[in-house]
């Protein structure tokens, strides 16, 4: 047994390649009844055993650095970079990351959540060894799962020949993310002959190699000793199976890309409720068939954001653009000057990297295009780099654009339908995982501002954090006034003359969000205020529950907040 005897990645460098094709064996087998039990991203670590092992041969962490692109093709290096044990908590509170994290450990190089970052990373580590005159310094990067799709990496691309940095890329070519990769580079990595892609690369000043294959290590073994000996930026075109070696991984990769969410041991088959996405979906095919100028865009994101069978039904009006998060945003603004009603449906976390165009593409042109935010609020865990907890905030302070934060499926439907006709641009934020009450119907129920004013506590909440405050009125000992409010820009003026004491709830940041907008908005108010949601910090991975105790603004939190005499 190999893969227990390494104490330290250098470890490896001695072994040969008999010795590492049983280590990989093992790797996998361990990745496999490790993730398979505990959960966390799957499919793509089961791709990269074999890389993963010759890189930690043929290069000295000491010395040399990596960086994977994305980093959930991370975990089979994180178990050879004394981390095994730590694997079967992965994601968990208090456990190890599902991505790299540099505090987390020496050997992990730079933090990879989002995509097409590596090159650019690795371009920067590796001009500054230039500067420091360490010519015997490697910096590789690991880019995998369409994160050469991205548009960062191809800004990286344009200027890698410029400084003839010692820079290796490894393009992990498995043909997918979390869904299959899209547009006109993917076709020419699967059509065009080898040559052909050659030249493509060696445009861009990379001296190439490949392709290869990801899982002979013979093959892999080779190529590095010959990339070794050259200079200058350079590029191994490698190519894998997501989910190699697990067949039912290799048959359905979007389904096994992350097990905590598909393929538990024991699986739910009867779930409570739905999701949030699978609901948005059956909203959006609603409205897509009785509203024909609606149209649909999301970055590479469709089957977990819930637009996959408006695609398969609408094809010519629902477009998955692959990881280009700019592009899909000022796309849907072109639509918008066209009649149309462009729906995109993006993460919370992956808006961050569209702000420009939604300012300067959307807002200040006042177009009519609908944000559909999923994962707004804490995620869970994939931890900080997902969470959604800036959306209020920086989409508060832009002008012409209204913020709903639905509480039910109700709530969804009236607001997706509402922003057809509101004729400028419209965010809907809602959370990862399930709907309280998932069901819903085309009949627009109003939502009232309405307060009861019976009691000196008022709890001002918005969006999933309002099911929190139901929550608290089953427990706590101290009773108080509650109102749900679902429009949370423009904000609604409401009469707290009656109120001593206020309090707001919200599944996002504090600063510039729901609570201290509400609080500006009624200046004149004589009551304290005392605002609960993500407090000015990085939130860590692990149970969305414990994440929530966690911020402040869990049921205890809320309970504590209105039975403090402060």
């Amino acid at each position: 047994m190999f893969l227990d005897k390494i104490q330290h990645p250098t470890d490896i460098q001695s072994l040969n390649a008999n010795e590492l094709i049983e280590l990989s064996a093992e790797l996998r087998e361990y990745i496999i009844e490790t993730i398979l039990h505990n959960g966390g991203h799957f499919a793509a670590n089961l791709g990269v055993i074999e890389l993963t092992t010759v890189l930690l041969n043929q290069f000295n962490l000491n010395l040399d650095q990596i960086v994977w692109d994305v980093g959930h093709q991370s975990y089979p290096y994180k178990v050879l970079t004394q981390r095994k044990e730590e694997l079967k908590s992965i994601r968990n509170f208090n456990g190890i990351s599902g991505f790299p994290k540099i505090e987390e450990s020496n050997f992990d190089h730079f933090g990879t959540g989002h995509s097409s970052t590596a090159i650019s990373a690795s371009m920067g580590m590796a001009q500054a060894a230039k500067i420091n005159n360490e010519p015997n310094r490697n910096f590789i990067a690991v880019v995998g799962d369409g994160a050469l799709t991205g548009g960062m990496s191809y800004e990286a691309l344009n200027n890698i020949a410029n400084g003839n940095l010692n820079i290796t890329i490894i393009l992990n070519d498995n043909q997918i993310g979390i869904d299959p990769n899209t547009g006109a580079l993917n076709q020419h990595l699967t059509n065009q002959d080898d040559a052909q892609v050659k030249s493509w690369f060696e445009w861009f000043g990379l001296k190439y190699t490949g392709p290869i294959d990801g899982h002979n290590v013979i093959d892999l073994l080779s190529a590095f000793e010959e990339l070794k000996k050259i200079q200058g930026p350079k590029i191994l075109h490698i190519k894998t199976i997501k989910g190699k070696g697990y067949l039912p991984a290799e048959k359905e990769q979007t389904k096994y890309h992350s097990t905590n969410k598909f393929v538990k041991i024991q699986p739910d088959d009867n779930p409570i409720s739905k999701k949030w996405q699978d609901v948005f979906g059956e909203i959006l095919i609603e409205l897509a068939t009785e509203y024909t100028q609606v149209v649909g865009i999301t970055p590479a994101m469709p089957s977990s954001c819930g637009m996959q069978k408006a695609m398969d039904i609408f094809p010519d009006r629902f477009f998955d653009v692959g990881i280009s998060e700019q592009h899909a945003v000022t796309f849907a603004a072109g639509l918008a000057t066209q009649g149309k009603i462009p729906f995109v449906n993006i993460y919370s976390t992956f808006l961050q990297r569209a702000y420009d165009q939604i300012i300067h593409d959307v807002a200040i042109q006042n177009l009519p295009v609908v944000f559909c935010i999923d994962r707004a609020g804490l995620v869970g865990e994939d931890g900080p780099t997902h969470h959604g907890a800036f959306d209020i905030s920086f989409l508060n302070c832009i002008p012409n654009i209204e913020i709903f934060a639905p509480k039910n499926a109700q709530e969804l439907y009236n607001n997706l339908k509402y922003a057809i006709s509101a004729g400028k641009p419209i965010a809907i934020r809602y959370p990862k995982g399930s709907v309280k009450n998932d069901s819903w119907s085309n009949q627009i129920t109003k939502t009232e501002n309405i307060i009861d004013i019976s009691n000196k506590t008022l709890v001002i909440s918005t969006g999933i954090a309002s099911n929190f405050v139901d929550a608290v009125k089953l427990v706590s000992s101290t009773p108080f006034d509650a109102v749900h409010i679902n429009q949370i820009k423009p904000i609604p003026q409401l009469n707290l003359s009656n109120y001593s004491k206020i309090i707001t709830v919200e599944d996002g940041s504090i600063i510039g969000g729901f609570g201290q907008s509400l609080k500006m908005a009624h200046s004149n108010s004589q009551g304290s205020w005392l605002h609960l949601g993500i407090p000015d910090k990085f939130i860590p991975h692990g149970n969305n529950e414990n994440l929530y105790d966690l911020a402040g603004y869990g049921i205890n939190g809320i309970v504590s907040a209105i039975e403090s005499n402060q």
